[in-house]
């Protein structure tokens, strides 16, 4: 007759499996299942957690590789606000930006993020074939839109790629009255959080998938990607809830309604 411990473990096996393949999507390590199933409400310890996914065979995607540097510095010189402190005390205070690679069948694939610091949501994203400015401009007006416009007080940040610092790109900022940092030259730490964010998409889609045709494809599963990251995907950072549930959380403490994007 199976031991007490050995029929929890089987039970769990379940519900571990369950939470890898379903809300981790294959992705989540021990952490962030034994997380998500806390959430649930399926008290476990992580060193269980971890032991089983052992057995399991199952694990966390593995970091990815640190992308060459695909942006031009560019003439125009703003200062640096951050200062590498990339936390915010609400939304739409701070927002950090910065362009990836993807290598398809077809050729190179760019792809540009606008996230919030105050959450880690993303706010703003694009997908092209090429590194012109309209890239990064279109990230940054999907960002606009999708926060229903944004008030004075909002820092941009980025680094000083040509994409960033063009002339259309600065007055979009100006218009929502946004202020422009930008990081030392050649310094991946003085735009950490996007660094990380590029990191964690290659790692948990990009390399994670693979075998990409084109354009098109990467397009459609970065839009899935986005959806799930802000929506569903746990982040330590939120105290292990999505960065959506987040910001509803803060707008709900303050008595306002939670915007729409």
């Amino acid at each position: 007759m199976p031991s007490a411990r050995a029929v929890r473990d089987e039970q769990l096996k379940k519900e571990i499996r369950r939470v890898w393949e379903g809300p981790g999507r294959r992705v989540y390590g021990a952490r962030k299942v034994w997380a998500q199933l806390n959430r649930e409400g399926v008290e476990v310890a992580r060193c269980t957690v971890e032991r089983l996914m052992r057995e399991l065979g199952i694990a966390g995607v593995c970091a990815a590789r640190k992308r060459p540097r695909i942006t031009v510095a560019g003439a125009d010189r703003p200062g640096d606000l951050l200062e590498r402190d990339f936390t915010a005390d609400a939304p739409d205070r701070r927002w950090v930006a910065d362009i990836t690679y993807v290598d398809t069948a077809a050729g190179w694939g760019y792809v540009a993020f606008v996230q919030d610091l105050f959450s880690r949501a993303i706010v703003g994203w694009q997908v092209a074939d090429h590194l012109g400015a309209d890239l990064a401009l279109d990230a940054l007006e999907m960002a606009i839109w999708s926060r229903g416009g944004v008030g004075d007080g909002l820092v941009h940040h980025s680094d000083r790629g040509v994409q960033y610092t063009s002339i259309r790109y600065g007055e979009c900022l100006d218009q929502i009255g946004a202020a422009r940092s930008v990081g030392s030259k050649g310094d991946s730490y003085d735009n950490a959080a996007a660094e990380s964010l590029n990191s964690l998409y290659k790692k948990e889609l990009i390399d994670f998938r693979g075998g990409w045709k084109n354009v098109m494809d990467v397009t459609i599963a970065t839009m899935e990607w986005v959806a799930w990251y802000n929506t569903e995907r746990i982040h330590s950072y939120c105290g292990n809830i999505p960065p959506r549930e987040y910001e509803e959380a803060f707008h709900r403490s303050r008595g306002a309604t939670p915007l729409a994007g």
